[in-house]
């Protein structure tokens, strides 16, 4: 699969080709389908503006593994809870646990 994303992005990408290599009843041109409009709308939204890289990648990271959950808003928002706290090692964890709920936004979970 051709990476038409930069990174931190490219992180949904692999998990497209993860989960429609784990679930056999999973497309895998249809994941990876929607987990590129997912990158394009959160890049677009500018869900992780103002983040620094590592910051950035954790909260991909994250939302790569909330988005295959059963409720992906729920675990989302969570996830958004936890940076506060437990930031763990998060440079800016206001700024990660905003970025959470911006995305959850941007796509409408």
């Amino acid at each position: 699969m051709p990476s038409a994303v930069d990174p931190p992005f490219d992180q949904l990408l692999a998990t497209a080709e993860e989960v429609a290599r784990t679930r056999p009843e999973v497309d895998p041109e249809m994941a990876r389908e929607v987990f590129l409009e997912a990158a394009t709308l959160l890049h677009n939204g500018l869900a992780l503006d103002g983040l620094d890289e590592h910051d950035a990648s954790a909260v991909v990271a994250g939302l790569c593994v909330d988005l295959v959950a059963d409720d992906p808003g729920a675990a989302v928002r969570a996830r958004s809870q936890e940076a506060l706290e437990a930031p763990g090692g998060l440079h800016d964890p206001g700024a990660v646990a905003a970025s959470y709920l911006v995305s959850a936004r941007i796509l409408q979970l």
